[in-house]
């Protein structure tokens, strides 16, 4: 490979390959990613359940939006663990 075309194309690879790992960077860990950020904030919720609990007011519908919400997640988690049992 000539170095003509190694300067080319590597030094915009390059850049390229830099920009897209600062993209996926774990920086969103509480609004809503994916991957190691999620299970990160999972786990201190874990260990210090009182820091992920909500204290202030709710907006109008937000509070029965939220109860159905943690339902439809716990009942999910059981039809899981009940498929799992029955392995």
């Amino acid at each position: 490979m000539p170095i003509s075309t190694l300067r080319r194309y590597g030094a915009p690879l390059f850049v390229a390959v830099l920009l897209a790992g600062c993209a996926s960077s774990d920086s969103d860990t509480y609004s809503g990613g994916t991957g190691a950020g999620v299970a990160r904030a999972s786990t201190e919720c874990q260990n210090n359940p009182d820091r992920c609990i909500y204290k202030g007011r709710y907006e109008k519908g937000e509070r029965a939006y939220a109860e159905a919400e943690a339902k439809r997640l716990n009942q999910a988690q059981i039809d899981r663990l009940r498929r799992l049992a029955a392995k």
